[in-house]
């Protein structure tokens, strides 16, 4: 039992050593905090979505800009898509599942806006949907995912940062260490410049 704790932590360790080897990564978390930071200044909102537990982190990364990060500062408006369940249970019943993140962000969403879509395959239909309309509607397009290059996330956003494992709980780790250090950095940035 011990050897296989120990096992699992060795795992999500090697694979945020990973991102610290990954210049692409890297460079891509410094312009999505360019671009969020950029948002919340402009008074745009930034938007998150997920299934599962990707939609747990989404809610999770959207309290911590609307509620407080290390610091009591204003509230920046950022959504969790999913978290009105009659209007998800009513689109989902009307529509269909595939269409609750991309009908919502087609009638909030506004040029400025940013989009993030966390996926641990990059291929939710539902995500795929949004990320279209929302580039449609010149919504900035942010997703998560895993180290499916082909995803079809990859192909309809505007930055990708891909996690380089097929591991779903590894990937959902490192994704709310992504989460976690652009919320720092966004943050730190917006208050400084207040």
């Amino acid at each position: 039992m011990k050897e296989n704790i120990i096992r699992i932590i060795k795992d999500s360790c090697d694979l945020k050593e990973k991102l610290i080897d990954s210049e692409k990564n890297l460079n891509k978390i410094i312009k999505i905090v360019e671009i969020i930071y950029n948002s919340f200044r402009e008074g745009n909102s930034v938007y998150f979505c997920g299934n599962g537990g990707s939609a747990a982190d989404a809610q999770h990364l959207a309290a911590e800009f609307s509620g407080r990060f290390y610091s009591d500062r204003k509230a920046y408006p950022s959504f969790a898509l999913h978290s009105n369940s009659s209007y998800v249970t009513a689109v989902g019943n009307d529509y269909g599942f595939e269409n609750i993140y991309s009908r919502i962000i087609d009638g909030i969403g506004k040029k400025g806006d940013v989009l993030v879509c966390i996926s641990t395959s990059g291929n939710s239909e539902n995500l795929l949907r949004a990320a279209k309309v929302a580039k449609k509607n010149k919504v900035h397009t942010i997703s998560l995912t895993g180290n499916n290059l082909s995803s079809g996330l990859n192909l309809h956003s505007d930055i990708t940062v891909n996690v380089d494992s097929n591991d779903t709980p590894r990937i959902q780790e490192t994704h709310i260490l992504i989460g976690h250090i652009i919320c720092e950095l966004v943050e730190k940035k917006l208050i400084s410049n207040e």
